[in-house]
């Protein structure tokens, strides 16, 4: 069956119309005279056989059929309008390109992008993840997330959260003992760390007042993904950044038999080429992340 379709001229001359509220705003968005668009809704009309509007002295107003199909129109222009723009969109405007460390992208960004691409459905996210910064200049990447250890100097910059160390095991470590209720109780466990943050068994055992163990003698593991792995398996205990098992935390999937926390100087930070205008895609990106950012920091403001 053929579809029964208006001009649709005369449906954009409408739409514009009734979107604008007068016939000369609609003129001018439609490159026309405000003739043109009074003789299209006219035609309108008069094939539908409806008065879609009210002409008055001061001005026009839909009537209620009128306001009506308007909502129809609208929406299944705008709809068109989405599909051509997604069409003629080249891949780069739609692609997201990352570069961060495994266990930021595994620990912490994977398990919240579906909410960034329920926001934002037409960027495409292209994740790669490396222990080296990103060379903007060298390499085709739109943004780098790593930890610097101090703030980075310049623009292109944005911090989204510190990095607080807490030792973390699995609930069944503790069970089969032996016991972990003081920080010299280390000395009875296997400690698990990443060869990339060797100093945080170190910076963490002097602040608890136990320099005297060595946090370098246990499993070592090429990135601290693996590391959080292996504390969920039992394999011993784990320095853990703070953000990267509140999770876990909280659903009893690992436990901090030892309250004490403590700060580092260093923080996660968005980078990006600030030397070009920022596309839409990155805008969208900073602004979801450090929301994300900081909705982490409100909802969970301390270790359980």
């Amino acid at each position: 069956m053929s579809r029964r379709l208006p001009p649709l001229n005369a449906l954009r001359a409408f739409e514009a119309a009734a979107r604008c509220g007068n016939f000369t705003r609609a003129a001018e968005e439609l490159c026309v005279t405000q003739g043109a668009v009074s003789r299209h809704v006219a035609t309108l009309e008069g094939w539908l056989k409806v008065q879609l509007f009210e002409r008055g002295r001061h001005g026009i107003g839909l009537t209620p059929p009128g306001q009506a199909y308007f909502g129809t129109v609208r929406a299944a222009l705008d709809q068109i309008d989405y599909g051509t723009r997604q069409l003629q969109a080249s891949p780069d405007v739609r692609c997201l390109r990352i570069k961060l460390p495994p266990t930021f992208a595994i620990r912490w960004l994977v398990p919240r992008l579906a909410r960034f691409h329920a926001l934002h459905p037409r960027i495409d996210v292209q994740i790669t993840t490396s222990h080296q910064r990103a060379d903007f200049a060298r390499e085709e990447v739109d943004v780098s997330i790593h930890s610097e250890p101090s703030a980075p100097a310049g623009p292109g910059y944005r911090r989204l959260f510190g990095e607080t160390l807490v030792p973390v095991c699995a609930p069944g470590l503790l069970e089969r003992g032996p016991p972990l209720a003081r920080p010299a109780d280390l000395a009875q466990h296997v400690l698990l760390c990443s060869m990339n943050r060797p100093k945080d068994w170190p910076a963490w055992l002097a602040a608890a007042g136990a320099p005297e163990i060595d946090g370098n003698s246990g499993l070592k593991f090429e990135n601290a993904a693996l590391a959080y792995q292996a504390a969920a398996d039992q394999l011993g205990v784990m320095v853990a950044l703070h953000a990267f098992v509140r999770d876990d935390l909280a659903a009893g999937r690992l436990v901090a038999p030892l309250p004490l926390q403590v700060e580092t100087q260093g923080a996660y930070y968005l980078a990006y080429n600030s030397a070009r205008p920022l596309p839409e895609r990155v805008q969208a990106f900073e602004a979801w992340i450090v929301r994300e950012a900081g909705a982490m920091e409100q909802a969970h403001p301390g270790v359980p």
